[in-house]
């Protein structure tokens, strides 16, 4: 256990204020841990409050400080109230992390709007909303970090998520487009693509997945959400702040 400690990279996030999207499992839940363990104050959104609730559980039984925030992340009015009131109640928005995404996954010719609408509305719109009303918080006090969580299957493709894809490759553009113009008032806008990641999801794959895994990822293994969310504290850091428009990949050279 002392060397898995040991391992993890030490960043302090003392008075820092964040918000992480998707923060009620998976990679968003890993990432929320993690800033809060360096110190960071925690607003944790998603649809559910009763799952977020296991997160900010789990952050305040470690020592940390986070809140729950129930919210549609689709929702324009919604979002921009979200992060106003957050601002107020404290003083600043320091991080966002834009996390948040579902998957539809069909083949094209059997895709329907519903399922092209859902996904890109949930992976890019809200991270165009939540990037919108935060940053208007963070070129007023000239600091800030927005981590943007894209995906390998935005720079590769996977056939029959062509929605998904989609959206992560949107994601990117955004990310690098945004960083151009916020960087002259010291905000960082930065994308980190996952590749496959242990997860229920992988789980549920099964056989097929350790195929993959075998033949197609040179490191021959899963990663790890932890290994995600070190990424991200790392971008959230002063230590990153000459750091923005990038898009790193986590995928265990799955991509060239």
């Amino acid at each position: 256990m002392a060397d898995e400690k040991n391992r993890r990279i030490q960043v302090d996030l003392s008075e820092k204020t964040a918000i992480v999207t998707g923060a009620s499992r998976g990679i968003g839940k890993a990432i929320a841990l993690r800033l809060a363990s360096a110190g960071a104050k925690v607003a944790c959104v998603a649809r559910s409050a009763d799952k977020l609730k296991e997160t900010v559980d789990a952050i305040t039984a470690a020592g940390g400080v986070a809140e729950v925030h129930p919210c549609d992340v689709t929702d324009s009015a919604a979002v921009t109230k979200l992060v106003e009131d957050l601002a107020e109640k404290w003083g600043s928005i320091d991080i966002v992390v834009n996390n948040a995404g579902i998957t539809k996954d069909t083949l094209i010719p059997r895709m329907e709007d519903e399922q092209w609408d859902a996904v890109i509305a949930t992976n890019l719109k809200s991270v165009f909303l939540f990037t919108r009303a935060a940053s208007l918080v963070m070129m007023r006090k000239r600091s800030g970090r927005i981590i943007n969580i894209s995906s390998v299957s935005g720079l590769m493709g996977n056939p029959g998520q062509s929605n998904y894809s989609a959206s992560k490759a949107g994601v990117i553009g955004f990310t690098r487009t945004v960083a151009q113009e916020l960087a002259s008032r010291k905000v960082t806008v930065n994308a980190v693509c996952p590749g496959f990641i242990a997860s229920e999801m992988t789980a549920a794959m099964g056989p097929a997945l350790d195929e993959f895994v075998k033949t197609r990822i040179p490191c021959k293994r899963l990663g790890e959400a932890d290994e995600v969310a070190d990424a991200v504290l790392y971008l959230a850091s002063d230590s990153a702040a000459y750091i923005t428009g990038e898009v790193i990949t986590i995928d265990g050279g799955l991509t060239p």
